[in-house]
């Protein structure tokens, strides 16, 4: 009985002390990370779990580790897998839950955004500077980065879509790249199939190069329709469509601010005031507006149109009109 009684007595002390050793280590899994502000963390790709929690023990993000290592131990199947980019730590989050947001999608993501109207130039000078991405192309020529987006024959001006692009870290400017290319080619296709009847272009591509002119001649809404309006017109005619962004694109490095007569006269692939027609290629990367004005231009009977200098034009429909439009708004500045 003696006997009995002892190791009753024993069972139930080796109980409590289980069961207070299991809810100690339970509480050290719950207890609050040990920062007082938002930290970055970054989970490095391939790292393990072992490695991770012994570095935010290092680093003093949870005050210990063996209660995660005793966690991996006891029930190794259950363990999340850790997903590689940035984190953000948030103060009061238990150690338990840091582990589950360093296995989740919430990993931190910046932004980087490409005007309606920049040109391919402008588009890699932002990628080369962009935070946190990863640089493949710094040293590939325009032709070298269309033969790695699986175009090779392309010229790349008009090829990306101007929008806001989110990445994470880890992320590369190749992909940033492909997604503008892809979105570009969805949204000219989806232009191209609502295009009105008649138009003087011959494939999406020419709608393309349309709406790059549109999208360097204004950026007021409701001018894009009526600027291709004329555009479509002097086609139609015959007429050569003298505007000046295709001066200005043609000239490269060499423009410096201002246009000269004998910039408009200087005989370039892309100098609409010299060639006949569209110019060979975009100038610039056009937005959803434009591609959409390219295919549904405004009706009318305006043939000219001149910049008032408030952003906003003035149409004209004879040349006469349009001189003393030009008197006004241009020679008087």
């Amino acid at each position: 009985m003696r006997l009995l009684k002892l190791f009753v007595t024993m069972t139930v002390l080796v109980a409590a002390l289980a069961y207070g050793a299991y809810a100690y280590w339970q509480s050290r899994l719950d207890a609050p990370v040990a920062i007082d502000e938002p930290t970055l963390y970054e989970v490095p790709r391939g790292a393990s779990y072992h490695r991770i929690v012994r570095e935010l023990a290092e680093r003093g993000i949870i005050s210990e580790d063996w209660p995660f290592r005793v966690l991996a131990r006891l029930s190794p199947n259950s363990l999340p897998q850790l997903r590689a980019g940035e984190f953000m730590i948030e103060p009061g989050m238990s150690g338990r839950e840091l582990i589950a947001l360093l296995s989740s999608d919430q990993v931190v993501t910046y932004s980087l955004t490409i005007p309606e109207g920049w040109t391919f130039d402008d588009m890699r000078d932002a990628l080369a500077d962009a935070s946190k991405l990863t640089q493949l192309t710094n040293d590939m020529s325009d032709e070298e980065v269309m033969a790695e987006l699986g175009h090779p024959e392309q010229h790349p001006e008009g090829r990306f879509f101007p929008d806001t692009y989110r990445y994470h870290k880890g992320i590369s400017d190749l992909d940033i790249l492909r997604q503008a290319y892809d979105r570009m080619q969805a949204e000219l296709t989806r232009a191209w199939e609502m295009r009105v009847e008649g138009l003087p272009l011959d494939s999406p591509y020419d709608a393309l190069i349309m709406a790059s002119l549109i999208e360097r001649e204004t950026g007021v809404d409701g001018e894009r329709r009526q600027i291709a309006g004329v555009f479509v017109r002097r086609l139609e005619r015959g007429m050569r469509l003298q505007t000046d962004p295709t001066v200005i694109y043609g000239m490269g490095d060499a423009y410096e601010g201002n246009i000269t007569r004998a910039d408009l006269r200087r005989a370039t692939p892309y100098n609409t005031y010299v060639i006949d027609g569209l110019p060979p290629t975009p100038i610039a990367l056009p937005g959803r507006a434009a591609l959409q004005a390219a295919v549904d231009p405004a009706e009318g009977d305006s043939l000219y149109f001149v910049a008032k200098g408030d952003g906003s034009h003035h149409f004209s429909r004879t040349l006469n009109e349009h001189n003393a439009a030009v008197r006004r708004y241009i020679l008087s500045r």
